[in-house]
Protein backbone atom coordinates (compact mmCIF):
# COMPACT_ATOMS: atom_id res chain seq x y z
CA UNK A 1 0.00 0.00 0.00
CA UNK A 2 1.16 3.41 -0.89
CA UNK A 3 0.29 6.54 0.46
CA UNK A 4 -1.47 7.90 -2.70
CA UNK A 5 -3.66 4.68 -2.09
CA UNK A 6 -4.44 5.75 1.41
CA UNK A 7 -8.21 7.05 1.53
CA UNK A 8 -9.78 8.84 4.64
CA UNK A 9 -12.69 6.76 6.76
CA UNK A 10 -15.30 9.52 6.28
CA UNK A 11 -16.22 11.72 3.87
CA UNK A 12 -15.23 15.57 4.26
CA UNK A 13 -17.94 17.94 6.24
CA UNK A 14 -19.58 19.79 3.35
CA UNK A 15 -19.68 23.40 3.67
CA UNK A 16 -22.91 24.88 5.44
CA UNK A 17 -25.18 26.31 2.45
CA UNK A 18 -25.89 29.86 4.00
CA UNK A 19 -29.57 31.51 3.06
CA UNK A 20 -30.14 35.25 2.40
CA UNK A 21 -30.56 35.76 5.62
CA UNK A 22 -27.40 33.78 7.71
CA UNK A 23 -25.11 35.33 4.93
CA UNK A 24 -24.60 38.38 6.52
CA UNK A 25 -25.65 36.59 10.06
CA UNK A 26 -22.98 37.24 12.84
CA UNK A 27 -20.86 37.93 10.11
CA UNK A 28 -20.12 42.33 10.65
CA UNK A 29 -22.01 43.71 8.52
CA UNK A 30 -25.20 45.80 9.79
CA UNK A 31 -28.98 46.07 8.76
CA UNK A 32 -29.71 45.60 4.96
CA UNK A 33 -32.69 45.70 2.83
CA UNK A 34 -36.17 47.98 4.05
CA UNK A 35 -34.64 49.13 7.24
CA UNK A 36 -31.21 49.96 5.94
CA UNK A 37 -33.48 52.32 3.39
CA UNK A 38 -33.81 56.12 3.69
CA UNK A 39 -37.20 57.24 3.82
CA UNK A 40 -40.35 55.36 5.88
CA UNK A 41 -39.60 52.74 8.39
CA UNK A 42 -41.50 49.73 8.94
CA UNK A 43 -44.90 50.39 10.69
CA UNK A 44 -45.62 49.42 14.12
CA UNK A 45 -47.75 46.80 13.26
CA UNK A 46 -46.72 45.45 16.80
CA UNK A 47 -48.11 47.85 18.68
CA UNK A 48 -52.13 46.98 16.99
CA UNK A 49 -51.46 43.41 18.40
CA UNK A 50 -50.52 44.32 21.73
CA UNK A 51 -53.40 46.43 22.01
CA UNK A 52 -55.89 44.15 21.36
CA UNK A 53 -54.45 41.80 24.11
CA UNK A 54 -56.69 42.17 27.70
CA UNK A 55 -54.43 43.73 29.82
CA UNK A 56 -55.95 41.36 33.06
CA UNK A 57 -54.28 38.58 34.30
CA UNK A 58 -55.70 35.46 34.05
CA UNK A 59 -57.82 36.43 30.65
CA UNK A 60 -56.56 32.71 29.16
CA UNK A 61 -59.27 31.24 31.59
CA UNK A 62 -62.38 33.38 30.70
CA UNK A 63 -62.23 32.61 27.30
CA UNK A 64 -65.06 30.44 26.79
CA UNK A 65 -64.39 27.36 24.42
CA UNK A 66 -66.33 27.76 21.26
CA UNK A 67 -65.82 24.38 19.68
CA UNK A 68 -66.13 21.83 22.43
CA UNK A 69 -64.92 18.26 21.71
CA UNK A 70 -67.05 15.79 21.10
CA UNK A 71 -66.61 12.18 22.31
CA UNK A 72 -67.51 10.05 18.95
CA UNK A 73 -68.98 6.47 19.50
CA UNK A 74 -70.46 4.16 16.61
CA UNK A 75 -72.67 2.08 16.90
CA UNK A 76 -71.09 -1.08 16.62
CA UNK A 77 -69.67 0.02 19.91
CA UNK A 78 -72.58 -0.13 21.42
CA UNK A 79 -74.02 -3.31 20.57
CA UNK A 80 -71.39 -4.84 21.75
CA UNK A 81 -70.89 -3.02 25.52
CA UNK A 82 -74.34 -2.86 26.15
CA UNK A 83 -77.50 -5.31 26.65
CA UNK A 84 -81.05 -5.40 25.55
CA UNK A 85 -83.17 -2.25 27.54
CA UNK A 86 -80.16 -0.49 28.86
CA UNK A 87 -79.59 3.01 28.74
CA UNK A 88 -76.84 4.38 27.29
CA UNK A 89 -75.78 8.04 28.15
CA UNK A 90 -72.67 9.92 28.88
CA UNK A 91 -72.76 9.32 32.76
CA UNK A 92 -72.97 5.01 31.67
CA UNK A 93 -70.24 5.33 28.88
CA UNK A 94 -68.24 7.07 31.38
CA UNK A 95 -68.87 3.95 33.86
CA UNK A 96 -67.94 1.60 31.48
CA UNK A 97 -64.86 3.32 30.37
CA UNK A 98 -65.43 3.91 26.39
CA UNK A 99 -65.15 8.10 27.24
CA UNK A 100 -62.84 10.04 29.85
CA UNK A 101 -63.63 13.70 30.90
CA UNK A 102 -62.17 16.31 29.27
CA UNK A 103 -60.42 18.73 31.83
CA UNK A 104 -62.41 17.11 34.87
CA UNK A 105 -65.91 17.55 32.69
CA UNK A 106 -68.34 14.96 30.82
CA UNK A 107 -68.05 15.37 27.26
CA UNK A 108 -70.86 15.77 24.57
CA UNK A 109 -71.31 12.61 22.97
CA UNK A 110 -72.52 12.17 19.54
CA UNK A 111 -73.42 8.71 18.24
CA UNK A 112 -72.48 7.53 14.39
CA UNK A 113 -74.07 4.82 12.45
CA UNK A 114 -71.13 2.71 11.70
CA UNK A 115 -71.96 -0.69 12.22
CA UNK A 116 -75.23 -2.62 12.74
CA UNK A 117 -77.38 -2.32 15.72
CA UNK A 118 -80.02 -5.56 17.00
CA UNK A 119 -80.54 -4.55 20.53
CA UNK A 120 -83.22 -2.04 22.23
CA UNK A 121 -81.56 0.57 23.81
CA UNK A 122 -82.45 3.57 25.51
CA UNK A 123 -79.96 6.73 24.58
CA UNK A 124 -79.88 9.49 26.85
CA UNK A 125 -78.11 13.18 26.51
CA UNK A 126 -76.63 12.26 23.32
CA UNK A 127 -76.50 13.51 19.90
CA UNK A 128 -77.20 11.45 17.27
CA UNK A 129 -76.43 11.39 13.39
CA UNK A 130 -79.70 10.63 11.00
CA UNK A 131 -78.12 6.99 10.14
CA UNK A 132 -77.65 6.00 13.50
CA UNK A 133 -81.27 7.70 14.92
CA UNK A 134 -82.42 5.32 11.42
CA UNK A 135 -80.89 2.02 12.85
CA UNK A 136 -81.08 2.51 17.01
CA UNK A 137 -85.22 3.12 15.60
CA UNK A 138 -85.34 0.02 13.32
CA UNK A 139 -83.94 -2.32 15.70
CA UNK A 140 -87.01 -0.59 18.30
CA UNK A 141 -84.34 1.60 20.25
CA UNK A 142 -85.58 5.18 22.14
CA UNK A 143 -84.03 8.47 21.79
CA UNK A 144 -84.57 10.73 24.41
CA UNK A 145 -82.89 14.39 24.31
Amino acid sequence: MQLHQLKPIHKPKKKKRLGQGDRFAGRGSGTRGQKARAGRKLKPVIRVLIKRYPKLRGYRQKLKIKNEKLKILNLDVLERKFKTGEKVAPEVLLEKKLISKIKGRLPKVKILGRGEITKKLIIEGCQVSKKAKEKIEKSGGTIRI
